[in-house]
């Protein structure tokens, strides 16, 4: 007798994995899914920027008329020596990144660059020079300015990047500070 309902046992559960598959597959066939759609979340960044610019003792970098980039991620943190990013993909799907803070340490700048180094080199874009820096894996375009130092950064090429540069507009509050 306790030989027949172990068998019974074992059988009742390979029963009830078949009822969970079917389950499982009738769910999988009847909910709707899209392979080929892309899973990146777009974000809004408007609101952020203008508590960033209030808050920030810099003018904080936000592009204008980037149509085809899609905001991916934005963070102001002000216990992180006024930190402000802002995450995109280019129209190619290659992150860029704006990246500010009061904070222009070089463990900022590797952690922000990934480790890129700076190259001697610069990149003008409009009416300012950047200092290129390039890494295994990011690239950056990077201004020191009084207090602060503001960085382009991510796996997009220079031109991307610089096009980003070009594409910033500094404000600090409701006043535009340098900027294009």
């Amino acid at each position: 007798m306790a030989g027949m309902k172990g068998k019974q046992t074992v059988w009742d559960m390979v029963r009830s994995l078949v009822v969970i598959s079917l389950v499982v597959g009738g769910i999988y066939l009847f909910i709707p899914h899209d392979e080929k759609a892309d899973p990146t979340r777009v974000v809004d960044y408007r609101v952020e920027t203008i508590t960033a610019r209030r808050a920030a003792p810099y003018p904080v970098a936000a592009p204008v008329g980037l149509d085809q980039w899609r905001a991916t991620s934005v963070n102001y943190t002000r216990k992180e020596a006024n930190g402000w990013h802002l995450g995109f993909l280019d129209p190619q799907k290659q992150y860029v990144a704006v990246e500010q803070s009061t904070d222009a340490s070089d463990k900022y700048l590797a952690r922000v660059t990934r480790h890129a180094q700076a190259t001697g080199r610069t990149q003008q874009v409009g009416d300012m020079a950047w200092e290129r820096w390039e890494g295994e894996k990011y690239d950056a375009l990077v201004r020191r300015e009084q207090g602060y130092v503001t960085v382009v950064t991510g796996t997009a090429s220079f031109e991307q990047l610089g096009t980003m540069a070009a594409a910033l507009e500094f404000k600090q509050g409701d006043k535009e500070q340098g900027g294009r």
